[in-house]
């Protein structure tokens, strides 16, 4: 049976294997991990342009400069594409978005502390190179073709594919910045209760955190704009998988799923060979077009988990990835946010009750309804607002019972304090932009930069 400890590059030969895999990322309790992930642009502060790799001032400069503060590079074709410290990384979006992937931790505050010293640390290179950096969902003033693009194989490969399923992609991969928290758990069931609430709850996130109603200067008339982006990205690996809601859902079934959505492109000698559209479950069969007879290994498998994309996404873990960037407060809401509803006994038991009925065409509908009117959609006879102030609730309620206290004595419920002020307003961060938009900024975008940068 597969466990952590498997070499990665085991050949696989059997589909089991590959259920292995992900059944080896249940943990204990005790075992159990909070990851964050966030997106933000670069911009040239004297034009608000996007910063480009090899220009002065640019990404490359950007991450060469880090490495002052211990980050080690990670080269691609020699060139820097990513950054390694301890636990964690910091690599680079299609456009140049900056990502920090960090570590492993067991509570929010060491999470909200580690975005403080990683904020602390690129400001400090930002400010010299004369860039700033900016989190909000969907990039306010550049169009795709002022876009730049990062030299990175594996953005080659999409870049060609994506234009063939569907017609956003590349504003996904270019103009969308996110961010995303990962968290464990202890058994196939626990994993299918977990995956379940958190595909039905991801609109509520979506609208709660919904940041970005600008696309080119002006007003796209949606408050999430990136979440309308994967609404037409492709439709093999993005949105939301009804399949997970269907009597025998598990680890196999999950399996079953990604063996039938087209590959990008595998890896061998350290270079991506593109393989876009083709067939994982023809490669485990030994019949992948062009390298005949060979079969996967179980990187391979794990590089494959990376390419779906839908609103929660299974690997060793879970993954949710539906809300816009935004300033450093929200960064550490999020994981505040899916920690307590699925951390939280009680409070996953009562999530599960506040979704009992919920269809998955329904769903999908209430997800499309958010984009655009954020807390005031109207879901199953009631308001978006009502139903995020009873999610925070238990999520501050399974917060509060795991008392994980600072040094301060807090818990932290705290984390969700910004949420809170939303969903009691009913006025999302997007429409506090509008509002500004509209009124003391003159309609000029330019005091979004200079307001928001971190």
């Amino acid at each position: 049976m597969a466990n952590s400890s498997t070499p990665m590059s085991t050949v696989v030969t059997d589909k089991r294997q590959l259920v292995e895999y992900l059944e080896a990322g249940c943990k204990p309790r005790e075992q159990w991990h909070i990851g964050t992930e966030h997106e933000k642009f670069v911009f040239h502060w004297d034009d608000f342009r996007p910063a480009a790799y090899n220009e002065p001032g640019g990404i490359r400069a950007l991450l060469e400069a880090m490495t002052r503060h211990g980050w080690q590079p990670v080269l691609e074709n020699g060139q820097p594409i990513a950054l390694k410290r301890e636990g964690a990384s910091i690599t680079l979006e299609p456009a140049g978005q900056v990502e920090l992937s960090g570590e492993q931790l067991e509570n929010i505050h060491q999470s909200c502390r580690e975005v403080n010293t990683h904020l602390a640390e690129v400001r400090e290179v930002a400010e010299e190179l004369g860039v700033g950096l900016l989190g909000v969902g969907f990039h306010p003033t550049a169009t795709r073709e002022e876009m730049p693009w990062m030299p990175k194989e594996r953005y080659g490969i999409m870049r060609r594919y994506m234009p063939t399923v569907g017609n956003l992609g590349l504003d996904m991969m270019t103009r969308t910045c996110g961010v995303q928290v990962s968290l464990d758990f202890a058994s196939e069931a626990d994993m299918v209760r977990k995956l379940r609430v958190s595909l039905a709850l991801q609109p509520i996130a979506t609208a709660l955190f919904a940041n970005s109603p600008f696309v080119d200067g002006k007003p796209s008339g949606y408050l999430s704009h990136r979440a309308h982006i994967w609404t037409d990205t492709d439709p093999d690996r993005c949105g939301l998988p009804r399949y997970v809601f269907e009597e025998g859902m598990g680890f196999e079934r999950h399996v079953e799923h990604a063996l039938d959505v087209p590959m990008y492109f595998i890896i061998r000698d350290g270079h991506m060979i593109d393989v876009a559209g083709q067939s994982f479950r023809d490669f485990l069969a030994g019949r992948l077009p062009g390298r005949p007879g060979e079969r996967p290994t179980l990187s391979d498998w794990e590089d494959h988990l990376t390419t779906l994309f839908p609103e929660v996404r299974l690997k060793r873990y879970i993954e949710q990835r539906g809300t816009d960037a935004g300033p450093w407060r929200r960064l550490c809401a999020l994981p505040a946010l899916w920690t307590g509803l699925l951390y939280g006994d009680s409070a996953l038991d009562g999530a599960e009750q506040l979704i009992a009925g919920w269809q998955p065409e329904d769903m999908t509908g209430l997800l499309d309804a958010v984009t655009r009117d954020g807390l005031k959609a109207r879901f199953a006879g009631r308001s978006v607002q009502d139903i995020a102030l009873d999610v925070l609730g238990l999520a501050r309620e399974g917060l509060a019972s795991r008392a994980q206290l600072d040094g301060r004595g807090r818990d932290e419920t705290h984390f969700l304090d910004d949420l809170w002020e939303i969903a009691e307003s009913g006025v999302t961060p997007a429409e506090q932009l509008l509002e500004a938009y509209h009124g003391r900024w003159g309609g000029s975008l330019e005091y979004l930069f200079r307001e928001n940068c971190y």
